[in-house]
């Protein structure tokens, strides 16, 4: 065994690029030991995931799941562990500086409640809910202090482990606000990473801000004959859709909407007295965004205007009520910035190709504060996320664990605050 392990070793080294011989850290023998040992027990961190995968984890019910990322935190050898007040699940592997970092993923999936969970193989594809999203996130989170461990490498910075709930649809993120704006760590993270998604070349460094809102309209109700000429809740949120989706957006930078739900009333033979709907805007830049928002709001109230006009003389009037239901703001963690550097280096140190891209994640909230933050893909192949056929081809997939774990030990080895990079 020792002998097939150090033939690996030699093996890496030979495979190593000539561009990344000069680089010190991959000459270490600690790093070029974790780096083996990720390849070799990859299969065994694979059935971490799946059994990950199979505890459902649905929106706001990820307790099931958080118990047992505690437990296995716990397992792990992770110190101080314990799930806050929000649900997130934390613990710290110290080091010697009192800078902190923060790696991350999350806990919840899209998928609800009684949702069959059950991982299946065909061919080189696993097929799962949440396979991908996030429980690759989730075992990189238990591997990767093994990893450490068994390599016997100190860090300068206290790393915080952290599995958070909240981050898909109108979770709103309400994870990593929690530790970030009311938890007691808000003030004494220095620097946050969030694996999510599976491609080891991506780095997100852009913050995709978004508004969400429920616009529900009311009104009196009435038969559809009978008391024909009633405002109808259901023709002022046509008003307000028709009248919205026809304006013009940005394009540089750009912007975008959906009307992604619509409900409402209880008979096709009825004047409903309610109908609802679920929007969706989001932009790169802060300023766009709020832009859209007022044209959306102004929309609503011009629409509900109209309709109440059209019917005054029943003497029915509508209302509407506008629910904020999704707050993501934007911003960058700009490329000079040291963790986006380490990122850049760590993915050309195992030979793949950077690319630094815009997305929604947990890293809006940090990099909104000013904090620098990325989101790294886990490894791998994957598509139809979201959906109930989510599959995962974790061919090569051993990559993107060691990418994370070069991304950590060389931004460890900077030692650079890096508060400035980000805007």
């Amino acid at each position: 065994m020792k002998k097939r392990a150090l033939f690996l070793i030699l093996v890496f080294i030979l495979a190593m690029p000539a561009l990344h011989a000069k680089d010190s850290l991959l000459q270490r023998a600690d790093i070029r030991m974790a780096l083996t040992h990720i390849e070799k027990n990859y299969e065994r961190y694979l059935g971490k995931q799946i059994e990950i995968a199979e505890i459902p984890a649905p929106p706001f019910k990820e307790e099931k799941r958080g118990r047992f990322m505690a437990s296995e935190f716990k397992r792990i050898g992770l110190q101080d562990v314990h799930t806050d007040k929000i649900g997130n699940v934390l613990g710290w592997r110290r080091g010697s500086s009192d800078r902190t970092l923060v790696i991350s993923a999350h806990i919840d999936t899209v998928f609800p409640e009684g949702s069959d969970v059950t991982v299946k193989r065909e061919g080189h594809r696993l097929i799962g809910k949440g396979l991908v999203d996030d429980s690759l996130g989730l075992m990189g989170l238990l591997a990767l202090p093994e990893v450490l461990d068994a390599a016997n490498i100190k860090t300068e910075l206290n790393l915080l482990f952290v599995a958070t709930v909240g981050e898909e649809g109108l979770g709103d993120l309400r994870g990593v606000k929690y530790l970030f704006e009311k938890g007691p760590l808000k003030n004494r993270i220095d620097a946050f990473i969030s694996i999510d998604l599976a491609d080891p070349q991506e780095i997100t460094n852009g913050a995709l801000g978004s508004k969400r809102y429920r616009i529900t309209v009311k009104g009196v109700g009435g038969h559809s004959w009978e008391d024909f000429g009633r405002v109808n809740p259901a023709h002022a949120l046509g008003q307000i859709i028709a009248n919205f989706t026809s304006k013009t957006t940005s394009t540089d930078p750009k912007t975008s909407y959906n009307i992604g739900r619509i409900g409402g009333g209880t008979s096709v033979n009825s004047i409903p007295f309610e109908a609802w709907m679920e929007v969706d805007m989001r932009s790169a830049n802060r300023e766009a965004l709020k832009t859209l928002e007022q044209v959306f709001l102004k929309s609503v109230r011009e629409g509900i205007a109209v309709e109440n006009k059209f019917r005054s003389s029943s003497k029915s009037k509508l209302e509407v009520e506008i629910e904020a239901i999704g707050d993501r703001p934007s911003g960058t963690t700009l490329e000079s910035d040291a963790l986006v550097r380490a990122a850049v280096w760590a993915t050309k140190g195992v030979n793949l190709k950077p690319k630094l891209i815009m997305r929604s994640t947990d890293s809006n909230i940090p990099i909104s504060k000013g904090i620098p933050a990325i989101t790294v893909g886990g490894g791998g192949k994957a598509g139809n996320l979201h959906s109930p056929n989510e599959w995962y081809n974790p061919t090569n997939a051993h990559l993107g664990l060691q990418r994370i774990l070069l991304l950590v030990m060389y931004y460890d080895e900077m030692k650079i605050p890096s508060t400035a990079g980000v805007r």
